[in-house]
């Protein structure tokens, strides 16, 4: 029994060892071998499948020098037109150099065509047009015009010490410059350097050519749906406010129509008078638009600018803070309108502030409307004043409105412009040409300290005519006297 096993064992072992063997001498058959016992279609399906790889191996090589080639015409083309536009550029900027009168002198028709130079040191610039300050002298210099004339100063030392040069430059060698800028063309810089001690001078011209035009911004504005809510702080001025109220109806009902009248009224006595006129007016024009506010309390315009724009509850509105001695026109309500934008821009527009019409007009005084007119003769540009001014609530409130601890007006209104200034807002500072500020008598109270009693008689005068206009006053008994004597010499002969 034993034996039988053993055999079996054995014979199991060498079947194992066969078939092991067998699956061995398979696996070593060469690949020729083995495909030439395949079937005829397996062999065509390879090499179809070969043939196509190959194509889509070629199909991508093509397909990479392509974009190579490309992008090398690509970079080619960006050169060239690079090297183009830097060619108009130049030739832009050399035509703006020709055009302007940096070589030759221009032919002009007359004495006002001449555009002046403004002179510069190291600390201070020598200007025709004063400006703000009313100062001949700029000192010290503004920050962009500071920056300006830095670059050019740079620019001038940084040639002046060229490595082959013996001699070394500082800008205490500067001595004197001039420029001016053609609006159209550019700046020219004419700088000047001197040694001490040395006889020459050195002598730099420069000229920043104003590049084309670019747009930056294109929009359409729909001002049908801006309401803008006028603010009047009202005293005992009766008479000046039903003046203003007939010039509100036709600006703002007539012509406008999308305005709120807001008026904070200070005291008691002058509330029938008020009220009347604001009825009338209601009922005459049906115009429904008007808040009347009334303060128990002495008068502070700003304290009833602030009280009259808190007032409002209802969505964000544009505020136009005002004064009964203030005209203006449909156009400069648009004016307010474009110029300020909630969280970005507020309007502080530059009057026009007209003369004394008795001085001004003599016997002969024409309407208050025909008074509105800017001429040399007839007013000034008030360009110190910031009471009026237009600017959403949100941004009046936002900025912290007016400081209750300034007291003056000339004084609150200028904090509130700088608190605009130092807020990151846009302040659109510009002369509107439909604006003006009425004349009326201004009253220097004797209880005024002396400096303040001052400051309002130069305003009394600023306010009264031109200079010419007050010489003219002043000197009218000579002017007379010279009169009288050329007619008695005409007489005589």
């Amino acid at each position: 029994m034993q034996r039988r096993w053993f055999l079996g064992k054995r014979v199991i072992s060498a079947l194992l060892f066969c078939f092991v063997l067998l699956l061995y001498r398979q696996a070593c058959r060469s690949p020729s071998q083995t495909r030439s016992r395949r079937p005829a279609g397996e062999d065509a399906f390879e090499a179809l499948l070969q043939q196509h790889e190959q194509s889509y191996l070629q199909h991508s090589r093509n397909l990479t020098r392509r974009i190579s080639q490309l992008r090398a015409e690509l970079q080619r083309s960006a050169v060239e037109l690079e090297e183009h536009n830097q060619a108009e550029l130049e030739d832009f900027l050399q035509k703006q150099l020709r055009r302007a009168e940096v070589f030759t002198g221009e032919q002009l028709p007359n004495e006002f065509t001449v555009l002046p130079f403004e002179t510069f040191t190291l600390r201070r610039v020598y200007q025709l047009e004063s400006g703000l300050a009313r100062l001949p002298v700029e000192s010290p210099v503004r920050q962009d015009r500071r920056n300006e004339l830095n670059e050019a100063l740079e620019a001038a030392l940084h040639l002046l010490n060229e490595p082959q040069l013996s001699r070394i430059y500082s800008p205490q060698h500067f001595y004197e410059g001039i420029f001016r800028t053609e609006r159209d063309k550019g700046t020219l810089y004419d700088l000047t350097f001197r040694e001490n001690g040395a006889p020459d001078f050195r002598r730099l011209v420069f000229f920043r050519p104003f590049a084309p035009l670019m747009k930056v911004k294109e929009e359409l504005m729909d001002a049908s749906q801006i309401l803008i809510n006028i603010i009047i702080p009202l005293a005992d001025t009766v008479d000046a406010f039903r003046q203003f109220m007939q010039h509100f109806s036709d600006a703002c009902i007539h012509q406008d129509g999308r305005t709120h009248l807001t008026v904070v009224l200070f005291g008691s006595e002058k509330m029938h008078e008020v009220k009347g006129i604001l009825d009338g007016m209601s009922r005459r024009m049906k115009y429904r638009n008007v808040t009347l506010i009334r303060l128990n309390e002495a008068f502070s315009r700003r304290r009833g600018l602030d009280v009259g724009a808190r007032a409002w509850k209802r969505s964000n509105v544009l505020l136009l803070f005002c004064d009964v001695n203030i005209r203006f026109n449909a156009e400069f309500l648009n004016s307010c309108r474009m110029n300020a934008e909630p969280g970005k821009k507020v309007f502080y527009p530059v009057m026009f502030s007209l003369y004394n019409p008795e001085v001004i007009y003599g016997q002969h005084i024409p309407s208050a409307e025909d008074q509105l007119l800017i001429r040399k003769d007839f007013g000034f540009w008030k360009d110190f004043d910031f009471g009026t001014t237009c600017q959403y609530r949100s941004d009046f409130i936002n900025t912290g409105g007016f400081d209750v601890s300034v007291k003056g007006r000339a004084t609150e209104d200028v904090h509130l412009y700088r608190k605009f200034l130092h807020s990151g807002l846009m302040v659109v500072r510009a002369p509107s040409r439909g604006l003006f500020h009425v004349w009326h008598p201004t009253i220097c109270h004797a209880h005024l300290s002396s400096e303040i009693f001052k400051l309002c008689l130069q305003d009394k005068a600023l306010n009264q005519a031109s200079h010419s206009q007050l010489g003219q006053i002043i000197f009218h008994q000579q002017i007379n006297n010279h009169l009288h004597k050329y007619k008695q010499r005409n007489i005589k002969s």
